[in-house]
């Protein structure tokens, strides 16, 4: 960084301020307030500052100005108390943290648009994680409709915890078409009632809620998809799903994760250790049913 091209020390400190005592103002909105007090920078050089001082998101502003009232006895401000509530409303409706206690307790569910395929057309991935040993699971279609959403589950995720014999309890999804519909007509709400699994959807305009798909994603683009289409030259979909099915049971069983619940082991590896917790619950919902 070239120092001596910083802006000066008080500016700097009001900016600090301003971030403290509004930290619901984005970098345009406290460089126009700032200018109202006759303190003149640009929205840019604002976040520049918020970066070095780790305040760039609204997050990290609200854990800032947490730690300072702790620290110093500060009594909030109204404006300070309005935005620490509606935060604690969001974190409730929207938890940071997904509630997963056993395999099969929560299933996520997500479409991925792989791209397109001269002469194939449109290339779509669903795709399911457990959410609590990360096992997934991923299947290619050339269509993004509610019968390739419960084919999935149909064809690959259920018959594997059939086998392990784990029930699922819980999916979530998104609230798209391909998951959502009437319940006596729409094809992938009724595989659910025939499989007895609670369907779960996200908050609206919420992706965040789940992100571990949207994780997912991002590794399969970066370490299978941008690899693999660099190779070789794809004319259907049933090459490109065994060089995809290759690849999971590399993601499933070789490859390490570092999550809360892997900690440096593979998913199915998590999911191995986890049966004990599944079959304990699996005993308690029964003996609640025959109660």
């Amino acid at each position: 960084p070239c120092v001596k091209n910083r802006v000066a020390p008080e500016i700097e400190e009001a900016v600090l301020q301003m971030a403290l005592e509004y930290p619901a103002y984005g970098q345009m909105r406290a460089s126009n307030e700032l200018r109202k007090q006759g303190v003149l920078i640009s929205s840019g050089g604002i976040r520049s500052i918020w970066l070095r001082h780790g305040l760039e998101v609204f997050k990290k502003r609200l854990k800032a100005l947490e730690k300072k009232a702790a620290k110093e006895g500060l009594v909030y401000t109204e404006e300070q108390i309005r935005v620490l509530e509606s935060a604690r409303r969001e974190r409730e409706t929207v938890p940071d943290e997904i509630e997963t206690h056993h395999p099969g307790y929560l299933l996520a569910q997500d479409t991925f648009y792989v791209g397109y395929i001269k002469g194939v057309g449109r290339i779509y991935q669903q795709t399911v994680i457990d959410t609590y040993s990360a096992v997934a699971f991923a299947k290619l279609y050339t269509a993004k409709v509610p019968l390739t959403a419960a084919d999935t589950l149909n064809d690959r995720v259920v018959p594997f915890f059939e086998e392990q014999g784990v029930d699922i309890l819980r999916i979530l999804t998104d609230r798209g078409t391909e998951y959502c519909g009437r319940l006596d007509k729409h094809p992938y709400q009724l595989y659910l009632q025939l499989q007895e699994i609670e369907h779960t959807r996200t908050k609206a305009r919420h992706p965040q809620t789940n992100g571990i798909c949207e994780r997912f994603h991002k590794t399969v683009l970066d370490e299978f998809y941008k690899t693999i289409f660099r190779k070789k030259i794809f004319n259907n979909t049933d090459d490109l799903q065994t060089e995809l099915d290759r690849w999971m049971e590399f993601y499933n069983r070789e490859r390490t994760h570092q999550g809360k619940r892997c900690q440096g082991r593979t998913p199915i590896a998590t999911f191995t250790d986890g049966l004990e917790l599944a079959k304990k619950a699996k005993l308690t919902i029964e003996e609640k049913t025959a109660a």
